[in-house]
């Protein structure tokens, strides 16, 4: 069940809180994030942060877990291009965010729902600003509803 918490008063319906997983870089965007928090800057408290050593170790398996288990959005952090700690980490991860965002897609997953950014350790503001639209822009869309299959496997392979 999706969750809906926030602000309730007599005649408001319960606003809806989603939930959105982070893989961030050990070495940029989780640092970023470290930041924000030292520098105290306020963003979403919806954000679910997974370390990673870097943007392209991030497994397209992890993104469609996520989704499988409650999420609502998933974000990828990473270096800035040619500033990668593994030279060629973060090219690793555009091309399968391409390949996965089409996939998504494809799924009937709405493209907002799933997103890269390059956000270095010096950017905590930065990395406030993406986090907190997109939490807009998923509570916007509401829960995330997993793609159900209409008919039984084995009838659709008789067909």
């Amino acid at each position: 069940m999706p969750e809906a918490s926030g602000p309730v008063g007599q005649d408001q319906a319960p606003v809806f809180e989603p939930k959105i997983v982070a893989f961030f870089c050990n070495w940029c965007t989780y640092l970023a994030a470290d930041l924000a928090g030292t520098s105290r800057l306020r963003y979403a408290p919806n954000i679910r942060v997974v370390r990673v050593m870097c943007s392209g170790r991030v497994d397209p398996q992890f993104v469609l877990e996520a989704f499988a288990q409650g999420a609502d959005g998933v974000l990828i952090g990473g270096c800035h291009p040619n500033d990668c700690h593994y030279q060629e980490g973060n090219y690793k991860a555009l091309r399968r965010y391409h390949l996965l965002r089409r996939m998504l897609e494809q799924m009937g997953v709405e493209p907002e729902r799933f997103r890269l950014e390059w956000i270095s350790a010096s950017e905590g503001e930065r990395l406030r600003h993406v986090v907190n639209e997109m939490v807009e822009q998923v509570r916007a869309l509401g829960p995330f509803r997993k793609c159900e299959q209409t008919e039984p496997v084995e009838e659709a392979a008789v067909r």
